[in-house]
């Protein structure tokens, strides 16, 4: 066997030596910040131009991308399988050869939880599976009637797919892919690191700089979007307990109140005030201690409904849907339709809008994956932060998801959780299970519990953000963390303004920040494949020569 060469890591990113940037990447800094800065002042100065036009290209994208989104999407979770599974790359530790893990398991996973899916699932547990009864792919064709007890099935089927192993598969192949090149090769924890075994020495000059600056923006535009549902569910819960009527704004042509443009930014300002208290603190402290409050009251909330809720049909419906979803996975890992057909424009319109936004939110969560997981190895780095996370979402959507479903085809609800708006679901069901004594209390600790997601999300972000444009360094100044925890704020709201109070400017500006990010992944699986293979064929090379 011929000698393979040392792989390439010398990466070098000029940072500022004195002055205001110290420690940062002019490039990367200051392109992020004119490119965040023009984005508030279009939407705050021409919202009308920015919500028509944000529409207009979102909607091509959804269209003309849809196939790439979901075979993307397939490869990325197969390839994760495959790698963890061969023992040459799964048995590899994300750091040195004896290295302990930073962080317990239960924390670990509890960030890892909190910042990945939290406020997500407060949304989307009740949410999603209501929106699907109504309309999937088994819907559309027409075998099945929508709110049916024959539509479950293909309802949990495909809720399981957005909020399965595709959805964590996405985060996690940009955690490995950082992690991988930060803890074994000693690089920058940051994108270009990623693209060292296809790029080489290019990834020090302005493609690495355009690199990390895709990556900034792709996280500002997914915590923002995540942050507008957020702090939506945060009014209705806040409107629930106090009964404050300038929080919530009347519906659109007879619809469920929403809410109003000052609920959603007097939240935001709260949840981003809180934020940038918890991210000038730090990982070590109160993302941490932030995080595993979420988990347990998550826990607490979970029980509620299984104490409360229909918990026999969820069980059933757990059991049944995880089978169904085993045997459909190779198919939905894959499964595209053209978008001139019924069933594209429901693709579009929910898979590939799910993909593009677990993709724009995927250099937050992945890096942040990477920071809190040195030491684990590869095999359980994938089985740990794509199964388990996997597992507890599809419980969550069972179990709040068939409590609400289970009201309504009993005819116990008649119709009132289905007409709630997305982010007031939630709370609509609990007021059919629980009495009005213990709802003021269970109200209080969703509120607490969506609050603290928020602020984990928001202070991750900015985390993630800050060690970006500082060229990986983990520690980074406190002074830019408060001045990005600004600028997000602006961002959220000045798009949140644009959309006249509604989050459809906030998707639609996410969507199109997806995209150039999605083609930096594909890159980075590629990479990521040759350097596992090439350290293999090193491995037996020292092999070799340690017997001979």
């Amino acid at each position: 066997m011929s000698d393979i060469p040392a792989p390439f890591t010398d990466i070098d990113i000029n940072t500022s030596e004195r002055g205001f940037y110290e420690g940062y990447s002019l490039p990367i800094t200051l392109t992020s910040k004119i490119a965040v800065a023009l984005l508030t002042a279009w939407a705050l100065l021409r919202p009308g131009s920015a919500e028509a036009i944000l529409s207009l290209v979102n909607g091509e994208v959804l269209d003309s991308f849809n196939l790439f989104y979901v075979i993307s999407v397939g490869l990325f979770a197969w390839f994760l399988l495959f790698v963890a599974l061969v023992p040459s790359s799964g048995r590899r530790r994300l750091g040195k050869p004896d290295e302990k893990p930073e962080f317990s398991t239960f924390s670990w996973f509890a960030m890892m939880f909190g910042a990945g899916l939290g406020v997500g699932l407060m949304v989307y547990a009740t949410a999603e599976p209501l929106g699907l009864w109504n309309s999937n792919p088994e819907i559309v064709r027409g075998n099945v009637a929508p709110h049916s007890a024959e539509a479950l099935q293909s309802t949990f089927r495909y809720t399981f797919l957005h909020y399965g192993i595709h959805a964590w598969g996405i985060y996690v192949v940009t955690g490995l892919c950082l992690a991988y090149y930060a803890y074994t090769r000693d690089m920058p924890l940051t994108i270009r690191s990623a693209l060292t075994p296809i790029l080489g020495r290019h990834v020090n000059g302005p493609i690495g700089h355009a690199v990390d600056v895709l990556g900034v923006v792709a996280t500002i535009l997914g915590v923002a979007v995540t942050i507008g549902f957020g702090v939506s569910q945060l009014v209705e819960g806040v409107y629930s307990v106090t009964g404050m009527e300038w929080l919530l704004q009347p519906g659109e042509n007879g619809a469920a109140p929403t809410p109003s443009a000052v609920g959603l930014i007097a939240a935001l300002v709260v949840v981003m005030g809180l934020s940038i208290m918890s991210a000038v603190s730090g990982v070590g402290r109160g993302v941490k201690y932030l995080s595993n409050l979420n988990l347990i009251l998550s826990t607490a909330l979970l029980l509620i409904f299984v104490v409360f809720g229909s918990f026999g049909f969820a069980l059933t419906s757990y059991g049944s849907a995880l089978v169904d979803y085993a045997e459909h996975f190779p198919a939905l890992s894959f499964e595209a339709w053209s978008t001139d057909t019924e069933l594209g424009k429901w693709q579009s319109g929910w898979t590939t809008f799910y993909w593009a936004w677990w993709i724009a939110f995927s250099p937050f969560v992945g890096l942040f994956l990477a920071r809190i997981s040195r030491g684990r190895t590869v095999r359980e780095f994938v089985l740990g932060a794509v199964i388990m996370p996997a597992l507890v979402c599809f419980a969550w959507m069972t179990i709040l998801g068939g409590t609400s479903i289970d009201l309504e085809m009993s005819g116990i609800a008649q119709g009132s959780i289905i007409d709630a708006s997305q982010t007031n679901k939630l709370f609509a069901t609990l007021h059919y299970i629980i009495s009005d004594r213990l709802y003021g209390i269970v109200a209080v600790m969703c509120v607490v519990l969506v609050l603290t997601f928020l602020v984990t999300s928001a202070d991750s972000g900015l985390l993630v953000i800050n060690t970006i444009m500082a060229g990986g360094e983990e520690e980074t100044s406190t002074v830019h963390r408060i001045v990005w925890g600004v600028l997000l704020t602006l961002v959220i709201a000045a798009l949140i303004l644009a959309g006249g109070g509604g989050l459809a400017v906030l998707q639609n500006a996410m969507i199109i920040g997806a995209l150039p990010f999605a083609f930096v992944m594909v890159a980075m699986c590629v990479s990521l494949a040759k350097a596992l293979y090439r350290d293999h064929l090193r491995d037996q090379q020292a092999t070799e020569m340690a017997t001979t």
